[in-house]
């Protein structure tokens, strides 16, 4: 999967114009690369255009248009994009009342390394969490987490010729299973993998 490049992106005057039809493309393309684990953990699939949308939002808040500014950009996103062997999501754990959230994440800890994605046919596969910063503290876990889970060559074959893909958690305290994830959103997890 291609990485963002300065070329790619939008000057702050041209986003400006156009943030309103990017932010629209970016919510309906993310509609089949979101998938919701039971009621309280949601991953977010990334890839080129939902990291270049964050990518032009970050320079546009921040006001950034030096080259050395954009290039911090593009350090800190790029390494979120698929690379073709993988798959990157954004998980976060939601709970609306801030007391229950508390309690849960101090139960949760460990839980970014219990969320796996499984092609049928084979071993799951557990997600790499965080690699780059520990988001978990000795008492509770982020309710934010980056992952990676990385497929063989014989799993994205079988996912390309028409394999099931299913997603859970098996953390002691919160379990959940999605099996299988909608044609829709593996037909999108698929374009990732070249």
């Amino acid at each position: 999967m291609a990485k963002i490049t300065r070329e790619s992106l939008m000057t702050l005057e041209a986003y400006a114009k156009e943030r309103v039809a990017m932010r629209a493309k970016v919510i309906e393309h993310k509609k089949t690369r979101t998938v919701h684990l039971g009621e309280h953990v949601t991953l977010i699939f990334e890839d080129e255009l939902t990291m270049r949308y964050q990518v032009q939002e970050m320079l546009r808040v921040e006001k950034i248009f030096e080259e050395a500014g954009i290039q911090d950009e593009l350090e800190a996103y790029n390494p979120l994009i698929p690379d073709g062997s993988n798959w990157k999501a954004t998980m976060m754990i939601e709970y609306p009342d801030v007391d229950e959230r508390a309690r849960m994440l101090a139960k949760l800890i460990g839980i970014e390394n219990r969320v796996w994605v499984r092609v049928a046919g084979h071993t799951p596969v557990h997600a790499i969490a965080d690699e780059d910063l520990d988001r978990t503290r000795e008492d509770k876990t982020a309710s934010v987490h980056f992952l990676r889970f990385e497929l063989t060559p014989m799993m994205k074959q079988a996912l390309k010729s028409g394999a099931s893909l299913a997603m859970g958690v098996d953390h002691p305290q919160y379990r959940a299973t999605l099996d299988p994830v909608t044609p829709e959103g593996t037909a999108s997890l698929i374009r990732d993998l070249t």
